[in-house]
């Protein structure tokens, strides 16, 4: 057995050994861009130091959010440990941004399961609730934005343009920097004058450029996904256009205060650390992807993206014929994990989803998917979610055991 998993893992290595190599390119395009960030800025150890109270002067807030804004050639940057998840921050955005009457076009389908209920939730302090409209276009049978029913769409005005890079729990691909270009464009063409708002979580660093500079106005992720490269401990970002960022940062802390407050009594270093390493680990992460979905087509699970198709973030999405395969498969994930890998995973009731979820999360942060992690719905299609992988090392052993596991 363990011959013919090795055998299966060469292959894999072989075939993909193309993509490797242009991984490891857009690596060192974007190590040069991040390294750049930080010596323009002229980091220094005093930015590492911890804050209380206020937080007024709090050197390290404000250097880690002029480091984020030049790399992924923003205006400005809000990077914070109280931003608490992707949802926490994406929300602290949308509220900053938007207004009561406000109108939001979904221009990518529904958005991922924690954020349907900001939106359109009644009664929790949602922002239906507080008066914010919106419209959804349903995606092309391709998974393609649907360009006929957009320019018809916007014959009526929008505030916000909202665009979601990854397939959350749909089996769509993620769309490319390019192709979220080509909708920026397309909007302003059509006369959009407002805010073009970018979900960018799991994208960081997969392409040599963001959505910041390809026409997005803000753009938004979690700091336990690829930018915090699985050192940062918490946190999220939002990045764009000064006045959009500024916006937040008055909803994250207080109108008069806005951006001015925040302390962190642990200090920055670990964010500042993680920032760095990050394009190196989302390349390892990457690889890992790329070799578990190999693996895993050549037992006959279709996978996606399919392998050579562009990647445009760091999950993969692999089916199964029914609840007992995918199960196993996460389970596996967990067992080959270097934290809690002696847990035996159920699916559970998890708050923000609508179904019960199966979550392997071994992982140094709780929670953090940019280490070796995988989730899945319970409901059909039965489809894994599988992204992270600090190391591709850690990636092969999981591609291992799995394989072992599944034959």
């Amino acid at each position: 057995m363990q011959n013919e998993i090795e055998a299966r893992i060469r292959r894999a290595e072989e075939r993909l050994s193309p993509q490797f190599r242009a991984i490891d390119e857009v690596a060192l395009q974007n190590q040069e861009k991040v390294l750049s960030a930080f010596r323009e800025e002229q980091i220094a150890l005093r930015h590492f130091h911890p804050s209380t109270g206020y937080g007024y002067g709090d050197e390290g807030r404000e250097a880690l959010g002029r480091v984020y804004a030049r790399a992924f050639g923003a205006e400005r940057a809000l990077v914070s440990p109280a931003l608490l998840s992707g949802t926490h921050a994406l929300t602290v955005a949308l509220f900053g941004v938007l207004r009561p009457q406000d109108r939001i076009l979904f221009l990518t389908g529904e958005p991922y399961d924690t954020i349907q209920g900001v939106i359109w939730g009644r009664g929790n302090g949602s922002l239906a609730d507080f008066g914010v409209l919106h419209r959804v276009l349903p995606l092309t049978e391709e998974g393609k934005v649907d360009f006929a029913a957009a320019e018809e769409a916007l014959a009526v005005h929008y505030d916000m343009v909202y665009i979601q890079r990854s397939r959350g729990y749909d089996l769509r691909d993620a769309f490319t920097v390019a192709e979220i270009g080509e909708m920026c464009a397309f909007v302003r063409a059509h006369g959009f004058a407002g805010c073009i708002f970018v979900d960018n979580c799991y994208g960081e660093f997969v392409e040599s450029r963001e959505p910041t500079e390809a026409g997005a106005d803000l753009i938004v992720g979690s700091l336990i996904k690829n930018p915090g490269g699985g050192m940062a401990p918490t946190g999220g970002y939002i990045a764009g256009k000064k006045g959009y960022v500024e916006r937040a940062e008055n909803r994250l802390t207080a109108p008069t205060v806005g951006g001015e407050i925040g302390s962190y009594a642990y200090g920055y270093r670990e964010f500042f650390q993680g920032f760095f390493l990050a394009p190196h680990v989302v390349a390892q992460a990457l690889k890992g992807g790329l070799l578990i979905g190999a693996c895993m087509e050549e037992l006959g699970y279709q996978n996606f993206p399919a392998l050579d198709r562009p990647l445009a973030d760091i999950t993969r999405a692999i089916r199964f014929p029914d609840e007992k395969q995918l199960t196993a498969f996460i389970q596996a994930v967990q067992e080959v994990s270097p934290v809690d890998s002696f847990v035996r995973l159920e699916a559970w009731d998890m708050p923000g989803y609508d179904s019960k979820v199966i979550m392997a999360a071994g992982t140094f942060v709780a929670g953090a998917s940019i280490e070796l992690s995988a989730d899945a719905p319970i409901r059909p299609p039965y489809t894994a979610y599988f992204q992270g992988g600090l190391t591709y090392e850690h990636c092969k052993l999981a591609c291992r055991a799995i394989l072992g596991k599944l034959l």
